[in-house]
């Protein structure tokens, strides 16, 4: 969408971001009408689709195109989306969480992150919408079953996902609802793809030890570790 054509009160809203990182996409994207993956990364930010996240999650919808590089290849974009796509709650951003969540989960899940189902102490383990927040919104409920406790790696692995899945663009709960990333005992598919998978973490200097002589007979048969264990699994 041109920013020519925001509302004003939407544009105020847009210039008071202050938080430097959706600051930058936002400027950039007022002055240019866009803001390359290309740009981003001359002004420093390596992983662009992070930095555009920070915007969405300050509720701002952002649509990705493609266009040419200064090297002539194709790159991603990014422009601002109609402010009628907003759903109810989100133009505000993220809540501070309540201890009281944080505790309910901590209860309710054992200290254990909910896609590698590895133990953390708690203040390892960071609350994360089953729905992710640019796709559903936020209408103020704390609902402990809208949460989950995620380890930073899991975290980190589930933003990429979800940054990258068609449904992010589309933003259909129910398609989020049956996703590995949202219960991963119980789905349908990973990002749309149709997947199974399994987060194993070998912790421990008797499964550190198993893990290294895994790692070492699949070397020896010239095939890496995951292959090796799918094949012993047949």
């Amino acid at each position: 969408m041109d920013p020519a054509d925001l509302p004003g009160e939407y544009v105020k809203r847009l210039r008071a971001v202050e938080a430097k990182r959706p600051r930058t996409v936002i400027e950039e994207i007022l002055k240019h009408g866009y803001v390359t993956t290309e740009r981003l990364g001359e002004l420093g930010y390596n992983h662009p689709p992070r930095a555009a996240r920070d915007v969405r999650e300050l509720g701002f919808p952002l649509e990705t195109t493609r266009v040419t590089s200064s090297d002539g290849r194709s790159i991603g974009a990014y422009v601002f989306a109609d402010p009628a796509t907003i759903k109810r709650g989100t133009l505000d951003g993220r809540k501070v969480w309540p201890k009281e969540l944080k505790t309910a989960l901590v209860q309710r899940d054992d200290c254990r992150c909910n896609v590698c189902l590895e133990p953390y102490e708690d203040r390892y383990l960071q609350i994360d919408h089953r729905i992710p927040f640019e796709v559903s919104g936020d209408d103020g409920s704390m609902d402990p079953t809208h949460f989950q406790l995620l380890c930073a790696s899991c975290n980190r692995s589930k933003s990429w996902s979800c940054e990258h899945c068609p449904n992010f663009v589309q933003r259909d709960d129910t398609v989020c609802e049956t996703c590995y990333w949202a219960d991963s005992q119980v789905y349908e598919h990973v990002a749309t793809r149709p997947e199974r998978r399994a987060t194993v973490v070998w912790s421990g200097d008797e499964e550190v030890r198993a893990f290294d002589e895994a790692r070492a007979r699949a070397e020896a048969a010239g095939i890496g570790v995951v292959a090796w264990l799918k094949r012993r699994r047949r």
